[in-house]
């Protein structure tokens, strides 16, 4: 699940509400402005896609043997609240009409990618455990660059010290407490009982970008 102007994080799949048997990571987006047309959208999908980050994404998860077809990130209209999510064998969409710049529609699709990579490299991950769910959150929020302080300051959050772990831990409680299967006790037990484990797994990338 990815962040608008202070929208929060990812699950794995693609409502806010309902990882079922599928994978769930959805985005949610507190968007500000008239958002873009699908076909606009598309268009800054094609752009991210040439980013070095996304590229190294898409390169490690061939190597880990999930491939990526033509259409595995697709600019959709939402009806929900939400920037964008991925759903377990059918991809990552992006909401075109909750998109305002390329930065935004950038780290929809890293944070997605970062979830699919997850759900690629785990034979055994499930959404619908809150451990699992708050770990894929952790990694995303941490790699993915969700929190440099730069987006934290626009989403008028000012602390400085200590910024970005608070901010990854505000955008997983977001994300893992739209999970229907985790309460937001279970979802903070979750978060707590994997933090340093899946805060400190960066891979595939050698340290936090």
């Amino acid at each position: 699940m990815a962040e608008g102007a202070d929208s929060s994080a990812s699950s794995s799949g693609l409502s806010s509400s309902s990882p079922s048997a599928a994978s769930t990571a959805t985005a949610t987006s507190a968007v500000i402005g008239g958002g873009q047309t699908v076909k606009e959208c598309q268009d800054m999908i094609r752009k991210a896609l040439r980013t070095p980050m996304v590229k190294f994404l898409r390169e490690n998860m061939e190597k880990a043997g999930c491939s990526l077809g033509d259409n595995f990130i697709k600019a959709v209209h939402c009806d929900k609240l939400i920037s964008g999510g991925y759903v377990r064998g059918e991809g990552i969409i992006v909401c075109s009409n909750h998109m305002n710049i390329q930065d935004e529609v950038n780290q929809v699709v890293i944070h997605e990618l970062i979830h699919a990579y997850d759900d690629c490299r785990a034979a055994n991950l499930d959404w619908a455990n809150c451990a699992h769910h708050a770990c894929s959150e952790i990694r995303a929020g941490h790699l993915s660059g969700d929190c440099h302080y730069k987006r934290e300051l626009l989403r008028g959050y000012v602390k400085m010290r200590g910024h970005e772990q608070e901010c990854v831990r505000r955008r997983v409680m977001k994300s893992v407490t739209a999970n229907p299967y985790c309460s937001e006790a279970a979802a903070r037990d979750a978060m707590e009982a994997v933090w340093d484990v899946c805060y400190s797994d960066t891979q595939p990338f050698d340290r936090a970008p």
